[in-house]
């Protein structure tokens, strides 16, 4: 009796997962970081591959110059129309142009995990994420602290 029970517990939470899918295809914006990582304050653009799976290209032209790819899974939050949390990974690209090394090219490996609101009414989209970096080409750095806020203007419906 407790497998049919676990079963049948398992299947709702199945359909009920399949019901939240994200309410938005497409998302461009600015990303304001709290730290100096490689790819810091940005243009986010965030595409979605299907309901759950997105791909989010940061590019960034402060102190250094980059580009980032990163590959994102959402999961719904239950009884919060419209918050998602997700975590995914990528790479980036960059080149820091300091004084003593002014074509300084920069290459690593970078993690996200954060929260994500679709103002159900509005097209906007914010973002609290936690994106640390790894920087493997120069010089090998890791970046643990980088916190950042994305406002995104949303079009498309998925």
């Amino acid at each position: 009796m407790k497998k049919v029970l676990f079963l049948i517990a398992i299947i709702v939470f199945l359909s009920f997962s399949q019901l939240h899918a994200q309410l938005y295809k497409s998302a461009l914006g600015i990303r304001l970081s709290s730290r100096d990582a490689v790819v810091n304050n940005s243009v986010s653009f965030k595409q979605f591959i299907n309901s759950k799976t997105a791909v989010e290209a940061l590019f960034t032209f402060d102190k250094k110059t980059a580009l980032g790819a990163l590959l994102e899974w959402h999961k719904a939050l239950p009884g919060a129309e419209g918050l998602y949390w997700y975590y995914g990974g990528g790479t980036y690209l960059g080149f820091d142009a300091d004084k003593t090394n002014p074509s300084r090219s920069l290459m690593g490996a970078q993690g996200i995990v954060g929260l994500d609101y679709k103002f159900i009414n509005f097209p906007v989209n914010l973002a609290l994420d936690w994106k640390p970096e790894l920087n493997i080409i120069d010089n090998i750095n890791f970046e643990p602290a980088a916190i950042a806020l994305t406002i995104r203007f949303t079009f498309g419906k998925q």
